[in-house]
């Protein structure tokens, strides 16, 4: 088989890109590829490149990684683009959570919709484009970016409509609810057949069958009498109660996607669990983020001390992006849950929307099934958020302050907490506190600035949250080391459940 090459962009990610990597390398076709690694921080990128190439020679793999600050020369021919940015870092990513705070808008994550999604989502466009600008000057005529960048649907969605460069959608939220599925069965994964469709973080389980019976009416009963999940999934549970359906995301990311879990302060501990941050924290994300940033900076010397990692088909994450590329290589059939423009696979969804359904590929291509209609609950659920993401995408596309508003009005949550008055002056806040990331809001930024100097301006609170946590000293997480690490992993990308953190 002829080498190819592939490229990561936000290399500098902690355990996502070496994950990713030995994923790749477990397939014995791919043992001869060429890798690149690019990221803006050097210090990042040289660590973790020292790490993966460490796992390369002891695996006894003749493949040097290219690693440059310069992502064109990281572009240069590439047939794969890996995609995991965050742009603006975790100081970005704390006035996603802490300035809407102040307006009564409580996150757990903030990555996808809501206040912290809307804006991520200005940050990652603006950028994306410039990606996309460098990939069809350098990179193969016949690349294709995976994406795994939050918010997912609006990045992606970008990227295919503006940014000339065809690019799938990659999340793993599918495969951890199926596996919640199963384990509220008494099943094995395996042993479940799930056909789920929707939208990124709101896709919902429309079929689950075991050896030809469906399972589908009778989940709501197995998540109740679940003895972890009936105290982790409540937000879940109560959607599947309400809507018939259960939907991918964690307890924590649905809460803040609709508008009756998180609203009232005094209601959210209904509804959350503080055991894990993905059931619910306020900031629980940006908390993790914070503590595996500190935790790999200080122990890295003996992640190069630990085993290497195998690379092996039964190390193999159920990530789908090393899956995909060995189907369109070898022409193995797999079969996925992809991002992807909706065109139809999704009849009551609009054609425009980024939706997530299962797919098939093999070397002939990504092939898409239609799905038809979801059912009338959950594709109403979803079109709120197809109508967010439309406005924030035109919005960063074109700099344009009035959309951008819209979107926050039209957010489920926002919308629940705050009125329009309180949403302008938020939405002012937030422009001004991210200037360096937005360039597309130069004339805006400079008038939401006026305004807020000038005055008067809108009371708000010095609120934290109703659930919100310590982040813990690396004092305190070097008393477990396996525990911070495993923190660290989830802090590139949080994991749906510790199974998969741990795969």
């Amino acid at each position: 088989m002829s080498a190819f090459k592939i490229t990561f962009i936000g290399a500098g990610s902690i355990g996502f890109t070496r994950g990713l990597l030995r994923d790749l390398l477990a397939v014995p076709e791919f043992r001869g590829i060429e890798v690149a690694f690019t990221d803006i921080n050097a210090h990042n990128l040289e660590m973790v490149t020292a790490l993966c190439q460490r796992d390369i020679d002891e695996n006894g793999l003749s493949i040097k990684i290219q690693s440059t600050t310069d992502r064109r020369e990281a572009l240069k021919d590439a047939k794969y683009v890996i995609c995991t940015i965050r742009v603006g870092g975790l100081e970005a990513f704390a006035t996603d959570v802490d300035i809407p705070l102040k307006y009564g808008i409580d996150q757990c994550v903030g990555d996808t919709l809501s206040a912290g999604g809307i804006m991520y989502g200005q940050r990652g466009i603006a950028e994306m484009m410039n990606i996309c600008r460098d990939i069809r000057e350098v990179a193969s005529k016949d690349v294709l970016l995976l994406n795994y960048a939050n918010p997912m649907a609006m990045l992606t969605w970008a990227c295919n409509k503006y940014g000339g460069v065809r690019t799938i959608g990659l999340c793993h939220g599918v495969q951890g609810g199926h596996w919640q599925i199963a384990e509220a069965f008494g099943l094995k994964q395996e042993e479940v057949d799930i056909i789920c469709a929707g939208i990124n973080h709101q896709t919902w389980y429309i079929q689950i069958k075991h050896n030809g019976e469906d399972l589908t009416g009778k989940l709501l009963e197995a998540f109740e009498n679940h003895a972890d999940f009936s105290r982790t999934e409540k937000v879940r549970i109560d959607m599947l109660r309400r809507f018939g359906y259960y939907s991918t995301e964690s307890n924590g990311h649905l809460s803040e996607y609709v508008p009756w879990y998180r609203k009232r302060p005094e209601e959210i501990h209904e509804w959350i669990d503080l055991g894990s941050w993905i059931n619910g924290e306020t900031g629980g994300y940006l908390r993790v983020c914070t503590e595996g940033r500190n935790w790999f900076e200080t122990d890295f010397p003996n992640w190069m001390k630990d085993p290497a990692f195998e690379y092996k088909s039964e190390k193999r994450s159920h990530e789908h992006g090393s899956y995909i590329i060995e189907g369109l290589e070898t022409g193995r059939v797999y079969r996925g849950h992809f991002n992807v423009e909706n065109k139809g696979v999704i009849a009551n969804l609009p054609a425009d929307a980024i939706i997530e359904a299962p797919g098939y590929v093999d070397r002939n291509g990504i092939s898409m099934p239609l799905v038809g209609d979801l059912p009338l609950g959950p594709a109403a659920v979803c079109s709120v958020s197809i109508s967010v993401q439309r406005l924030a995408v035109e919005a960063a596309i074109h700099g344009d302050d009035k959309l951008l508003r819209q979107a926050f009005m039209m957010d489920p949550l926002v919308g629940a907490v705050c009125n329009p008055k309180e949403i302008w002056q938020l939405v002012d806040e937030m422009l001004v506190a991210q200037e360096a990331w937005l360039p597309q809001y130069t004339e805006a930024i400079s008038e939401a600035r006026k305004r807020l100097e000038e005055g008067p301006l809108l009371p708000t609170r010095d609120y934290k949250g109703a659930a919100r946590l310590k982040v813990k000293s690396v004092e305190e997480m070097q008393q477990d080391r396996e525990a911070a690490n495993k923190n660290a992993g989830e802090s590139d990308k949080g994991k749906e459940r510790a199974k998969l953190a741990a795969e």
